[in-house]
């Protein structure tokens, strides 16, 4: 398997403020997992600068000028509660989304088989019209979205395994059954959605998980939901949104994974990849928050991706 890393130095230069979760040193701690002998194979590329016109295919014009508009000239400032900008903010979610989208071509271009995208800011909270939940832009929605218009996918499914719900990726694609979202998360926990009676149109399968539970319920809902809709589906391609905060170790929820599980999941959406899409398969960093835990996932999801 040919498996591609993008990232790129401005991703750091998103400034969160002292103490925030989200922070710079989540994508150091990934860099140096990764320069492990280990991963000497691992195709490496610097993330090429997005196309802001691409953000239209999930957002509308006015939300995109509101983002703009909230970047500082200096300082840090807050979108919401727990959302800040700084002023290479804009950038840096602009090349994750040319990332993403780069990601989508290569494997549609037999560049790669797979493609890992370790990037921030996350996108899988931001809706249609709203930013939250450290996320500006959904980059997720927009590579479903580049990929149906440029490589004329028919079927794209969004795999959420983050230990939140990703709310904006089900708000953006509620109502269009070209994309299937399937997402495993705690609940209850922020952002109080995803419960399994929200399906949109036959297109979004929620798999909440309890606090406090583990490897064998986190499985179990793969087994028994995210992978016969997956079946069902047959996509053209797979999105991960890879966040990493279901770990034990991770301070924001109450989820007892291990980086065992991360291979594992890995390695059954990589078999729907080979079974349905080509081995097409793209994932995009979301959470995970202790670095540690962080980098040990990372490192067990793109081994995984790299040995097939």
């Amino acid at each position: 398997m040919v498996t591609r890393l993008y990232t790129h130095p401005i991703f750091l230069e998103h400034i969160t403020p002292p103490g925030h979760p989200e922070r710079p040193d989540r994508l150091r701690a990934i860099e140096r997992v990764l320069d492990d002998e280990a991963f000497a194979a691992l195709d490496r590329a610097e993330a090429p600068g997005g196309d802001e016109a691409t953000i239209l295919y999930a957002h509308p014009q006015e939300f995109v000028e509101r983002v703009r508009s909230a970047i500082p000239e200096t300082g840090i400032t807050r979108v919401d509660a727990d959302t800040t900008a700084s002023p290479k903010s804009w950038q840096a979610a602009i090349t994750a989304i040319g990332a993403a989208n780069a990601a989508v071509d290569d494997v549609y271009r037999g560049r790669a088989d797979n493609v890992f995208v370790a990037a921030r800011p996350p996108g899988h909270h931001a809706e249609k019209t709203t930013a939250m939940g450290f996320c500006l832009f959904n980059t997720a929605a927009i590579a479903a979205r580049y990929a149906q218009r440029q490589h004329q996918a028919e079927r794209v499914a969004i795999v959420d395994w983050d230990v939140h719900h990703g709310n904006g990726t089900q708000d953006i694609f509620w109502d269009d059954p070209s994309v299937l979202y399937c997402s495993t998360h705690q609940m209850p926990l922020y952002p109080g959605t995803g419960a399994v009676s929200e399906t949109g149109a036959g297109n979004i399968v929620n798999a909440p998980l309890a606090p406090q539970t583990g490897s064998e319920v986190f499985r179990d809902a793969f087994l028994s939901r995210i992978l016969p809709a997956l079946d069902n589906f047959a996509p053209d391609l797979i999105i991960i949104s890879a966040g990493f905060d279901a770990h034990h170790r991770d301070p924001l929820a109450e989820i007892n994974l291990t980086e065992d599980d991360f291979d594992w999941a890995t390695g059954q959406l990589m078999q729907r990849a080979g079974r349905h899409s080509d081995n097409r398969l793209v994932s995009l960093l979301e959470g995970g928050y202790d670095l540690q835990g962080l980098a040990f996932s990372v490192a067990a999801h793109v081994g995984r991706l790299m040995k097939g």
